[in-house]
């Protein structure tokens, strides 16, 4: 005959209950996600050892939700808190940015998906989300740069997502102390400083796919809460296409959390309703519009995809030196190598752990993904991996630590543990253990976010901007040719809409050609900012441009040189 007794402290049922604002902690037992054979020993941390197959699970204690409200909350605030500190200042503006806050506002004026052209490139729905948030800059900081101010918008975002790292660990069975280490490992790195402030599509796709997988690990396995895993996976996806990677994660996520087959048939059956429904609304919405497939006269969605998987020129791979993958993954290794190298590792490990098998399946695709060669890899990529890589790293830590806190290696004959008299030892372990990875990490963390905080990157965009402001007379009727980060600057500085240019339109968009009669000498001023003179020879208008221009006045130096230049008319 077997009993059930309440679980010991520090144990605690993962369930609906435990979520932020639940209900009254009350007993229960052992939920699915363990197998029958596993059972939770009385310690603090993850077990995810077999024992005795004749041995009943003990219940677990539910830890308070207002405990963990609080603490996720107050936790999250200190980061975001980070964030904001200069957050116009580091680091330095990104044309990417300029574009998405552009299309964002072209959403808000209702002048469609983007403000020129849009040519399926992302779907829409991450710059959607972004104009629902891009009210609170003009509130909080009117008068800083469009992009710089902008990026106030993520900190929502980048809330959210550190508040839902602390559910998903509680739902994975974290302890709270290891959940907090999580959500302080992922806002904390310098890596995710730097990221996590930019405005970037991928902030969205991370927020609503970690919400896919709170939901499939629902405890109360609701039908309702399965079709929503769907439909936030779709929302991640359709904020920025490459989150489909991890969705076969979410899947094994939601196949764990279901123990009975007839309610894992129901489960995934609601999972790929809400994926399907909602992802079908954007081919909907070509073929609504005529421009599904590939045409002459029009741009299209498939002629997008055809021109991302065929004829966009590819990064190298990441173990070639010198290739450009490879120098992105330098520069994300000069911001954090713990976070990164210690996290795909720790993936890999994880791997062989049930528990946090779901995370470390995301992260080990996203690493798979970035190691391919001869494909294109954005600098944003990696923020797709961060919330993954610190909950497998804080998960493999924390089973290590109950290993040595709690497991005997080998047995007398008496029954006890080879370790059961040395807890003194044991101890000694895991502080020398605990001590040498904060002596390692947070030395490297502190000078990596204290440069976030006192850097000044963006001061020659600001100069150029105020001067373009305030020293051009015929704003009103002048053509200027610039990058997306001072575009949205210019048109609140006076300037005609039609008149102020993307530089990649100059050569790449008709309609654009168009209204330029004349080429590049219809143009008045051309502002030389980094990411024009990245590659100029690409764009024989720009190049143009450049040739048949005089520097009137500069801002910054080296790399981060901007140039305001009058273009030289030439004569009929």
């Amino acid at each position: 005959m077997t009993t059930t007794a309440p679980g010991p402290a520090g144990v605690e049922q993962v369930d609906a209950d435990r979520d932020l604002g639940g209900a009254t902690a009350q007993l229960t037992t052992i939920p699915a996600l363990t197998p029958p054979h596993f059972i939770l020993e009385p310690h603090p941390v993850l077990e995810p050892f077999p024992i005795e197959p004749s041995r009943q699970a003990l219940p677990a204690r539910r830890g308070s939700p207002f405990v963990d409200g609080v603490l996720a909350l107050s936790l999250a605030a200190v980061v975001v808190l980070l964030l904001a500190w200069n957050i116009d200042g580091f680091p330095g503006l990104s044309d990417d940015e300029g574009t998405y806050l552009a299309q964002a506002w072209a959403v808000q004026q209702g002048d469609g998906l983007a403000h020129y052209t849009y040519w399926y490139d992302h779907p829409p729905l991450g710059w959607i989300q972004l104009a629902l948030f891009s009210w609170i800059p003009a509130e909080v900081y009117p008068v800083a740069l469009a992009v710089g101010g902008g990026r106030i918008a993520m900190l929502p975002i980048a809330g959210a997502s550190l508040v839902l790292v602390y559910v998903l660990c509680r739902r994975l069975g974290f302890p709270r102390w290891t959940a907090a280490l999580a959500l302080l490992a992922y806002g904390l790195s310098p890596l995710s400083v730097t990221m996590m402030r930019q405005i970037y599509l991928d902030s969205f796709a991370v927020m609503w796919i970690l919400v896919a997988f709170v939901l499939a690990l629902s405890p109360r396995k609701h039908l309702w809460h399965h079709i929503g895993a769907g439909v936030a996976a779709a929302i991640a996806v359709l904020s920025k296409e490459t989150m489909l990677v991890v969705v076969p994660a979410v899947v094994v996520a939601l196949w764990q959390s279901t123990s009975r087959t007839s309610i894992r048939a129901w489960a995934l059956g609601g999972f790929l309703s809400g994926l399907t429904l909602v992802g079908v609304f954007y081919p909907l919405y070509a073929a609504l519009k005529g421009e599904l497939w590939p045409g002459d006269d029009h741009v299209s969605l498939i002629g997008a995809w055809q021109f991302q998987l065929q004829s966009r020129a590819g990064s190298g791979s990441i173990f070639v030196e010198g290739s450009n993958s490879n120098l992105l993954l330098h520069a994300w290794l000069y911001y954090d190598t713990v976070l990164l190298l210690g996290g795909v590792v720790a993936a890999a490990v994880a791997l062989a752990v049930r528990r946090l098998r779901p995370p470390a399946i995301a992260a080990t695709l996203l690493a798979l993904v970035a190691m391919r060669p001869g494909g294109y890899m954005p600098a944003m990529y990696v923020v797709q991996a961060l919330p993954f890589l610190a909950i497998v790293l804080v998960g493999v830590l924390a089973t290590g630590v109950s290993f040595v806190l709690k497991r005997p290696l080998a047995s007398r004959s008496d029954g006890a543990g080879v370790w059961a008299g040395a807890r003194w030892l044991r101890w000694a372990m895991v502080v020398v253990l605990i001590v040498g990875a904060a002596a390692y990490v947070v030395p490297r963390w502190y000078e990596g976010d204290r440069r976030a905080v006192v850097s000044r990157a963006n001061s020659g965009y600001l100069a150029a901007a105020q001067w373009m402001r305030t020293e051009v007379s015929d704003r009103a009727t002048a053509t200027v040719v610039t990058d997306d980060v001072l575009w949205l600057d210019l048109i609140n500085a006076g300037y005609q809409r039609d008149n102020v240019i993307w530089f990649y339109k100059l050569d790449l968009d008709p309609a654009v050609q168009a209204r330029l009669a004349h080429g590049w000498r219809d143009v008045d001023y051309l502002v030389s900012t980094p990411a024009i003179t990245q590659d100029p020879n690409s764009l024989p208008n720009v190049a143009e441009l450049l040739r048949h221009s005089e520097v009137v006045i500069v801002f910054g130096s080296a790399d981060d040189r901007i140039e305001v230049r009058r273009v030289k008319k030439e004569a009929s």
